[in-house]
């Protein structure tokens, strides 16, 4: 009983009743509709198929009296049609005719009126069986009646064909109905309990539940393909407050540890001005240090909640790369490298400015800080280039590289290699470039080179806004400089 009310309570349930109804209502209203004007059609023909015999048989009566009548009604009633005649003398007696019995009454109101009657026909097997028919009755001289009628019989077949449509195309409508909802139930529901199943999932704290997808593209599929962006974008920013506490509790232990020994030290075994001096001194290198880590974390959360598309805007990338070169040009040349870059004239990308800018200075301090080969010179080169509809845009340098096995985990917050422990740094500036490069719908990727390593990201092209505010060539665009 719990499971009928549950079906009868479905939206399918309610769309197949409803279907069913309108559909029984309309298709009721079209057959009474054919019904009647046919059955209205019919009654005009047979209404006018008695009128003409009737003038025709006058016409005979006027020329040639009874005689003339009996011998013409005779001839006609011997054609096993659906015309009916009868003619009767004063006494009721019938003189000729293919009726063989018909309701007294009929002949005495001999009036001219069209009125429908029973009857039994004349010379049949089945003369013992009344049927339909429409006459006109009418009194001649000398007391003669004359009945002239028209067999109703295939009028009737019609309209018992119509009805017998009509419970067959209800059978069919219920049958339809039935189908439809079993459709609509079995696949259509379906789907939706599994939205609701995979909902409960999640609401439970599994964030990982998706959406099954048919693969039809109907508008279930592209539900829960939306549905499913949504959730993952969902569980990325989740998993990246649960990464920030994590790391915050974790990572930022030791260096408060570290403080809050110095302070005690300090506290301790301090002499004079100067030990206090070299204490706090330390104590604000530590916080400065924290407060680097803190506005990392923060603005690496503001990128990863930034929708997709914010603050986009088409960026002449020669440009840019060319403003971010000049500035660490002179650093890079300090530590006895060169540094070149390699940009199109003209090559824009649909982008935030600032977020790319960002992107390019550390992937450059890193270049600058865990680049540098074995032997020879430092070489750090920008570029950039449209390749497969997408612009590439990628910092590269002459180093040793990293091993495949740490690509994917030297983007995750704090992780450092063993190798870069003794660099002053965070573990968060590939971090940062790896939000940024999944809010412009790409990702972070490396490619140990021969020699070196390149790490490049993926953004989309554009077309020069016309406002001139990506313009400004100064002289070198498109040239490869060092």
């Amino acid at each position: 009983m719990t499971r009928l009310t549950r079906f009868t309570r479905t939206t399918a349930f309610k769309l197949s009743l409803l279907y069913v109804g309108v559909f029984t209502v309309m298709s009721g209203f079209l057959v009474v509709y054919v019904a009647e004007n046919t059955d209205h059609l019919m009654s005009e023909q047979v209404v006018q198929s008695v009128d003409s015999e009737l003038k025709g048989l006058a016409d005979v009566y006027v020329r040639g009296g009874v005689r003339d009548l009996v011998e013409t009604i005779d001839r006609r009633s011997r054609h096993p049609d659906a015309s009916l005649y009868l003619l009767t003398d004063f006494a009721g007696n019938a003189l000729v005719g293919n009726i063989a019995r018909l309701p007294t009454v009929v002949l005495e109101e001999a009036d001219g009126g069209l009125r429908r009657v029973r009857y039994t026909r004349l010379g049949q097997n089945t003369e013992d069986i009344e049927r339909q028919a429409m006459v006109r009755t009418f009194e001649l001289r000398g007391g003669f009646r004359l009945l002239v009628g028209r067999d109703l019989g295939d009028q009737l077949k019609f309209s018992n064909l119509l009805a017998n449509a009509l419970r067959l195309w209800l059978v069919v409508i219920v049958l339809m109905g039935a189908i439809t909802w079993f459709f609509v139930n079995s696949r259509v529901m379906k789907r939706i309990d599994d939205i609701s199943a995979t909902s409960r999932t999640i609401m439970h704290g599994d964030l990982t539940g998706r959406l099954s997808v048919a693969g039809n593209n109907d508008e279930f599929d592209r539900l829960a393909i939306n549905l499913n962006t949504m959730l993952e974008r969902i569980e990325l920013l989740m998993q990246s407050m649960k990464d920030v506490t994590d790391n915050i509790a974790h990572d930022l232990k030791t260096p408060l540890t570290r403080l809050q020994t110095r302070i005690e030290i300090a506290l301790r075994d301090a002499k004079g001005e100067e030990g206090y001096r070299d204490a706090l001194e330390a104590t604000l290198d530590e916080t400065d240090h924290l407060l680097r880590i803190f506005n990392a974390l923060l603005r690496i959360a503001r990128i990863e909640s930034m929708a997709p598309g914010t603050v986009m805007e088409p960026t002449d990338l020669n440009k840019m790369v060319a403003e971010i070169a000049e500035l660490y040009e002179p650093l890079v040349e300090d530590e006895g490298g060169r540094l070149e870059t390699e940009v199109p004239a003209g090559l824009y990308a649909e982008c935030n400015k600032d977020l790319i800018s960002q992107v390019l200075v550390n992937l450059t301090e890193n270049a600058l800080k865990y680049g540098r080969p074995i032997e020879g010179d430092l070489v750090i080169r920008m570029s950039a280039r449209l390749e497969d509809d997408r612009v590439q845009l990628s910092v590269s340098d002459n180093g040793a590289g990293i091993p495949e096995k740490d690509q994917d985990r030297v983007k995750e917050r704090f992780v450092r290699l063993e190798e870069s422990r003794s660099e002053p740094g965070t573990g968060l500036g590939l971090s940062l470039v790896k939000a940024v490069a999944r809010l412009h719908g790409g990702e972070l990727r490396f490619k140990n080179e021969t020699p070196g390593l390149s790490a490049r990201i993926d953004l989309k092209p554009a077309e020069p806004d016309g406002s001139g505010s990506g313009n400004g060539q100064d002289g070198k665009t498109g040239e490869k400089r060092s």
